[in-house]
């Protein structure tokens, strides 16, 4: 399970070091190299998308059981095409790909923020995260006053 948010340094590359926790749980056994590879999906407005190859396994499945034909094979082009891997190497970085970078207005050498979203984790620009956080807040005031509500309950 992803949770949290976490600030990660873009190096020259593109390449971010992931967190001990979350490297922990993409890399089982401390098995980084060819065998822990993460799926990158772009998503809207703009952030990225991260799934272990279980999960995206498991969203391709499930959205394919949904569509006919047709849509199956525009979900494929428009949305399956576009997805990138990425191998977590062995000092445990993940390289974010240049398309990706431009879709998230990152320049080289920047920070990210890692949002851990129970299956999958988000890549966002600070700046776009917290805009993202901001514009939540005004418009769902009154329903996280119920989630903390609940929260507090426990």
């Amino acid at each position: 399970m992803f949770a949290g948010e976490n600030f990660c340094k873009l190096d020259e590359k593109g390449r971010f070091l992931l967190p001990p926790y979350i490297r922990d749980l993409l890399c089982p056994d401390g098995q980084a190299g060819e065998k822990a590879v993460v799926f990158l999906k772009r998503s809207e407005p703009t952030c990225l998308r991260t799934y272990t190859l279980t999960e995206w396994t498991g969203v391709l499945a499930k959205t394919r059981a949904r569509l006919d034909e047709d849509q199956s094979r525009l979900f494929m082009h428009h949305v399956v095409s576009e997805t990138s891997t990425s191998e977590i190497d062995k000092a445990g970085r993940i390289l974010i790909p240049g398309k990706f970078r431009k879709h998230l207005n990152l320049a080289d050498d920047q920070e990210i923020v890692l949002v851990g979203m129970f299956e999958f984790l988000e890549i966002w620009n600070p700046a776009d995260w917290r805009r993202r956080l901001a514009q939540a807040e005004d418009r769902h005031e009154a329903s996280m006053s119920k989630i903390m509500d609940i929260l507090d309950r426990r």
